[in-house]
């Protein structure tokens, strides 16, 4: 049994754990196997984000004043975050892939920069490309639209050339 400090110390890490990372997805895992968590919590490490089974308790204190609070207030059940300073995307692909193949593993609900969203949001989350992806269309567009420009520019004045060209060569200038 824990005794009061190491309690105390486990909801401090909690809280900065949770002012740290405004990425969380809550779960549950009732019935799982040491080896299927110790596959969850490697998944969760190369998706760059961190796991933690958690008393519904100690979360509850420790959410209080945060934008969590309304989340890990009110939990029942196995519990456990798994959460993430960096990209939610990556985090939350790696947990539904995780939960098709483990029937255990479920979520609860989650927070994605600091808003609480559903099972389905968090469904939809996993279905959108990376941010690397994104960035990578948004640069595309913006170069093909300055291209196109530049493209347009060009013609006009090629075009313009050639028409003076016609003219100097049927010699339409002169008379």
């Amino acid at each position: 049994m824990k005794d009061k400090n190491e309690k105390k110390k486990n909801l401090e890490d909690l809280k900065k754990a949770l002012a740290e990372n405004r990425n969380m997805f809550v779960t549950g895992y009732e019935k799982m196997t040491v080896k299927q968590d110790f596959e969850l919590r490697k998944t969760v490490r190369e998706a760059g984000g961190e796991y933690q089974v958690v008393k519904n308790n100690l979360a509850a204190k420790a959410s209080e004043g945060t934008p969590a609070a309304d989340v890990l207030g009110q939990l029942k059940g196995m519990t456990s975050l798994a959460y993430t300073s960096k990209d939610p995307v990556a985090l939350a692909k790696a947990l539904t892939k995780y939960s098709r193949e483990n029937a255990a593993f479920t979520f609860k609900a989650g927070i994605v920069e600091g808003r609480v969203i559903d099972i389905a949001a968090i469904n939809d989350l996993a279905a959108m490309p990376p941010k690397e992806a994104i960035y990578a269309k948004l640069l595309y567009l913006i170069n093909a639209t300055s291209t196109r420009l530049v493209t347009s520019v060009n013609g006009v004045g090629r075009n313009l050339a050639v028409v003076l060209d016609q003219a100097v060569k049927e010699n339409k200038f002169g008379q």
